[in-house]
């Protein structure tokens, strides 16, 4: 019997999402209905998909091979309706853009409420990642798009260069840091430093100053709050912070190593896949925020280093 496709994307989203719950938001189904799926497909197929018997649900080695052969048949059958669509009106039916959550967000949230405005029919979904998991995510899952700070190039992609992103490394005002003339790196070390970590825990962010106390938080909002409580000190962007640093709230780290370090993200697609009409749309919003923007193919993000305060 054949698999029901259905059930491999249920099986896929389970797995890519770490549990039933995740998986049944992500397919807005319930979990039930989603357990049922994957129980069905082990039954047509005769062989354990799943390992139940621990807190968490893990992959089989069974498992694991159909998931990777069944990707493919998803990967695929993305590929046709999106052939379908564009011979029906150029029009995907989905769209998924993964953004690293270092960058501004303004810019996207502008594109998508102009495609609101002009009633694009087609579904976006935006996931916020950090570090490796950005690209991690637009891989695993075959998004369409992905906002990057850092990313490993491949033949297959094209990138646009997007606007620079300023990041300062910052504490609340009286942090035993604040003040201090030509901070050093064991003055660093003294204190307990902030930063983010993708959500698979796989990738430490290279502008850690390498001591031995850090707390590790889920994302930018988090960090901020928890610098302006006065945990530790790091790094922050700039348009995150500029009320803060306006109002004195948060300051400057005079760190002799440098204060400030700058990037410049890139908008990646794939060159494989051509882009409907929803796609091409968005593609020309978000380059229009980048006032720098040049294409380029397979072109590697350019790596940013750390400068000193003027």
């Amino acid at each position: 019997m054949r698999p029901d496709i259905d059930a491999i994307e249920a099986l896929d989203a389970v797995v890519s999402e770490g549990g039933f719950a995740a998986a049944a938001a992500r397919l807005h189904k319930v979990p039930s209905a989603v357990n049922y799926q994957i129980r069905k497909l082990e039954e047509q197929l005769g062989i354990a998909l799943l390992d139940r018997s621990g807190y968490r649900v893990r992959l089989t080695d069974a498992g694991a091979l159909i998931l990777s052969e069944g990707r493919r048949l998803l990967a695929q059958a993305d590929h046709v309706a999106a052939v379908a669509a564009q011979c029906a009106g150029g029009w995907e039916p989905r769209l998924t853009l993964i953004i690293d959550g270092i960058l501004p967000l303004a810019p996207t949230l502008a594109a998508l409420k102009t495609l609101a405005d002009e009633r694009v029919p087609t579904r976006v979904q935006v996931r916020v990642e950090y570090l490796g998991g950005v690209q991690r995510r637009f891989v695993s899952e075959q998004a369409d798009v992905m906002l990057v700070k850092d990313y490993t190039p491949d033949p297959q992609w094209t990138s646009v260069a997007m606007a620079e992103v300023e990041c300062v490394l910052v504490a609340v005002a009286g942090h035993p840091l604040v003040g201090v003339r030509s901070v050093t790196l064991a003055d660093l070390h003294a204190h307990v430093e902030l930063s983010v970590q993708d959500s698979g825990a796989r990738t430490d962010d290279r502008h850690m100053f390498g001591g031995e106390r850090v707390f590790l938080l889920s994302d930018f909002g988090a960090k901020r709050e928890a610098l302006l409580a006065g945990v530790g000190f790091g790094w922050m962007p700039r348009d995150r912070i500029e009320a803060d640093l306006a109002c004195g709230h948060l300051c400057e780290i005079d760190y002799v190593g440098g204060s400030r370090y700058r990037f410049i993200p890139h908008l990646v697609r794939r060159d494989g896949r051509p882009p409907g009409r929803a796609l091409a749309r968005l593609l020309s919003l978000l380059a229009a925020a980048a006032p720098v923007a040049t294409a380029s193919r397979t072109r590697s993000s350019p790596k940013s280093r750390p400068r000193r305060r003027t």
